[in-house]
């Protein structure tokens, strides 16, 4: 993957325009829509992005401050339940408002970074152009959320390319987050992108495989769909064991979604 963080800025700027497009117009009803992420409505998937925008632009700014206050945090505070509990005051206005402030300075920040710079984050230390690509997940991920609870079907982009390589870069750590040892054995993954062109990743002779569209593939590292749900085809042991703990966001294991016939 190119790491050109005006190029990743601009795609961030269009990912962040959908989020806002689904939202913009909702009252205040709809903003308290329930959505797949038990426990948590529309202003509190806006809230989450919003404030990991702000956490972003620390850890780039004053790195050192913000590794302090990740080391220094309570147990259990920096739990995304417990900080979307304490927004839950603010109207869908002001959600809005606070997630557009925060995502123009990320952009405004990131963009004039060494995409190789090193930066802290709450789980392992990535590169700017990491982080940034990170952004994009994220925002995918809850604009999914978003999306499934208004009943709306998003046009699939040339943008998930960013959300499958953070999800394949994030194997080793969708292991360790769970006491596990990441295995010898590579995995070779090819995908179909929107527009029907294969993107590919890993050994090209690997025996262990996972092959689909990219958007079936982004849906199960993000944790937005069950496999069972998804027409992804694994081949060998690592590859499907890799695939029932995959996570590409950082923070405990997360527990997925249940198959959908079982919501």
């Amino acid at each position: 993957m190119p790491a050109d963080m005006t190029t990743l800025a601009a795609d961030l700027a269009a990912e962040s325009a959908v989020t806002r497009a689904l939202v913009a117009g909702l009252g205040e009803a709809g903003w308290r829509t329930p959505t797949p992420a038990v426990g948590w409505d529309i202003a509190d998937q806006i809230g989450h992005l919003a404030y990991f925008d702000e956490a972003a632009v620390r850890s780039a700014v004053h790195p050192d401050e913000f590794r302090a206050e990740v080391a220094a945090a309570a147990e259990g505070s920096l739990d995304a339940d417990i900080i979307a509990a304490r927004y839950r005051d603010r109207t869908g206005a002001q959600l809005l408002a606070w997630f557009e402030g925060a995502r123009a300075e990320l952009l405004e920040t990131f963009v004039k970074l060494d995409p190789r710079q090193r930066l802290p984050w709450f789980g392992p230390a990535m590169s700017a152009a990491s982080s940034l690509t990170a952004r994009i997940m994220e925002t995918w991920a809850h604009t999914q959320d978003i999306a499934d609870a208004l009943g709306v079907t998003r046009e699939p982009t040339s943008r998930l390319r960013h959300v499958a390589h953070i999800g394949i870069g994030a194997r080793a750590y969708s292991y360790a987050v769970r006491g596990q040892a990441l295995p010898d054995t590579p995995v070779r993954v090819e995908l179909t992108a929107p527009d029907g062109t294969p993107w590919t990743w890993g050994p090209a002779d690997a025996s262990d495989r996972v092959t689909g569209t990219a958007l079936d593939f982004c849906l199960l590292v993000t944790q937005r769909r069950h496999r069972d749900d998804l027409a992804l085809t694994t081949e060998g042991p690592a590859a499907q064991e890799w695939m029932a703990i995959a996570q590409a966001f950082a923070g405990p294991p997360g527990p997925g979604r249940p198959p959908i016939g079982e919501t």
